[in-house]
């Protein structure tokens, strides 16, 4: 089936007149749907390690939406806490682990391989998605990239800069690079298991990429992910991989050619129209509405929404925001915007 579904068209290099199209986050706050099951799961982790209640929030968008893929519903933090970090949410304020700082704290830090009883929640979401989305829906698993994930791990939680991190490489550049060679062996590890278990495709959220800069950029940005991309492609050479250096600028550029991705996804600082002179020519490119458009909604939305198609219609896209659908965002916005991208 994997040939008559448009989001894997789309990866494999397929120009389409009306593109395949998911939202990042499109299980999440703004769907009252999701709001309900996530009380029923009690907290947070609860939903994310409960694999029926984690496949129902993932299906609840497809049932209303319709969209042509379904993101496994999970949190690029869990592969941390199968590290050994503690993992906990503090309501309104987000993730918090504890820290990796020093040699001591590194020690206490699981090899890669010994994620995988943690994380067999994860994989069973895997397998009932597998069965129950429709047939012309893709799956797509996901992780986080190294450098985002390790900047959660040094700080204990997101920061405005990820200024820890780059204060641990300053201070410290081998313990950093240990850590990030830990977290891109056991992302391998994560990504190669969800595939098993039933994802078409998978995607690497570097959320922090753009904080990187120079020549960091290519040693803890570009680096891990082809060598993720390298050992994916070794044992599954047909699963196409999505990489997204959010806010990487005219790093964009060339990111597809220097890391082996089958597609990069652009977060909506960058011009559609640059983006198809200049990363598109590598393949197939994912984004990038604004999500504040989701909340606001009206002709600015619409137009916004065609101008993107129309700006990347001379080769493969898939249509999706340029980060992730907010808890404020209208759910009839989504309805208006699939009317403005599919007519």
């Amino acid at each position: 089936m994997a040939d008559k579904k448009k989001l894997m068209r789309a990866l494999a290099g397929e120009r389409q007149a009306v593109p395949p199209v998911w939202l990042m986050r499109q299980a999440g706050r703004y769907l009252p749907e999701y709001r309900a099951t996530r009380a029923q799961a009690g907290d947070f982790l609860s939903l994310c390690y409960n694999p029926d209640l984690a496949a129902e929030v993932t299906l609840q968008p497809i049932r209303r939406f319709g969209f042509d893929a379904a993101i496994l519903f999970a949190d690029i933090l869990l592969v941390p806490h199968a590290l050994g970090a503690d993992l906990w949410f503090e309501t309104g304020e987000g993730p918090r682990l504890s820290t990796i700082t020093t040699p001591a704290d590194m020690a206490r830090i699981k090899p890669a391989d010994a994620i995988h009883d943690h994380l067999a929640p994860v994989y069973e979401t895997v397998r009932i998605l597998s069965r129950e989305l429709p047939s012309d829906v893709a799956l797509i698993g996901f992780a986080g990239a190294p450098w985002t994930v390790a900047t959660y791990m040094i700080a204990g939680r997101g920061t405005p800069d990820q200024g820890p991190a780059h204060a641990l490489i300053s201070a410290d550049r081998a313990l950093f690079e240990q850590l990030l060679e830990r977290i891109t062996d056991a992302t391998i590890a994560y990504l190669s298991a969800q595939i098993d278990a039933g994802a078409e495709t998978v995607k690497l959220f570097d959320s922090w990429a753009g904080s990187l800069k120079g020549d960091d950029f290519d040693a803890y940005a570009v680096k891990p992910a082809r060598a993720i991309i390298a050992a994916l492609k070794a044992r599954y050479p047909h699963v196409p991989v999505i990489a997204f250096p959010r806010e990487a600028g005219p790093r964009y550029q060339g990111f597809a050619h220097a890391t082996g991705a089958d597609c990069v996804a652009l977060d909506n600082s960058v011009d559609a129209a640059w983006a198809a002179a200049h990363v598109q020519t590598d393949g197939c490119v994912q984004g990038n509405l604004d999500p504040a458009l989701m909340v606001t909604g009206g002709d600015a939305l619409t137009a916004e929404a065609q101008r993107i198609v129309q700006a990347f219609a001379g080769g493969p896209h898939i249509f999706n925001l340029g980060h992730g659908i907010t808890p404020d965002a209208d759910p009839d916005n989504v309805h208006r915007l699939l009317e403005a991208i599919r007519g």
